[in-house]
């Protein structure tokens, strides 16, 4: 998952380029979901942190863009919807935050008096579960927010997109 691209007009890349880039950099059956990010491929065999920054520097060198990619595998991506703490409610609300790596020491406390009182998020690993019934776009519980609270690199999907990219990676 790339964060930050072609979201609000900036860091424009048409997925078409995208998967080329990834091509390019020797990944196979690469595939793409929707305009934001979401890229699938075949990496096996190689470490998901060297993975990230291959791309990282593929993507700077083919765009002129920085930006912050999170990998998490297909058996990742299933245990992270089978294990979702806010199963039964409404999933349209429901996000997940994926984490560069696990944060130490995080000011939950900090985190917990933010969040609206009808939100709920929980953490697993690398992941914070969000359920938004306001929308999260109205959430305070942001990427921005969370990075700085937890000091990594975060992004953010829907709770659709997280099962359309684990039924991706399956096929």
């Amino acid at each position: 998952m790339i964060r930050g691209i072609n979201v609000g007009g900036r860091k424009i890349v048409p997925m078409e380029q995208l998967r080329g880039c990834y091509g390019s950099l020797e990944f196979e059956r690469v595939r793409t979901y929707i305009q934001s990010g979401n890229v699938v491929f075949d990496g096996r065999g190689t470490d998901n942190t060297a993975m990230a920054s291959k791309i990282k520097a593929g993507i700077k060198k083919r765009f002129g863009l920085d930006v912050h990619v999170i990998i998490r595998t297909r058996e990742e991506m299933l245990s992270i919807i089978k294990n979702s703490p806010f199963s039964g409610l409404e999933e349209s609300k429901l996000h997940v935050t994926f984490l560069s790596e696990k944060p130490e020491d995080a000011p939950w406390k900090e985190i917990v008096m933010v969040k609206d009182k009808a939100e709920k998020f929980s953490v697993s690993g690398r992941e914070v579960y969000l359920f938004c019934p306001n929308g999260y776009g109205r959430s305070k519980l942001s990427n921005q927010f969370i990075e700085k609270k937890l000091g990594v690199y975060a992004t953010t999907r829907n709770w659709r997109t997280v099962n359309a990219l684990s039924v991706l990676a399956d096929s």
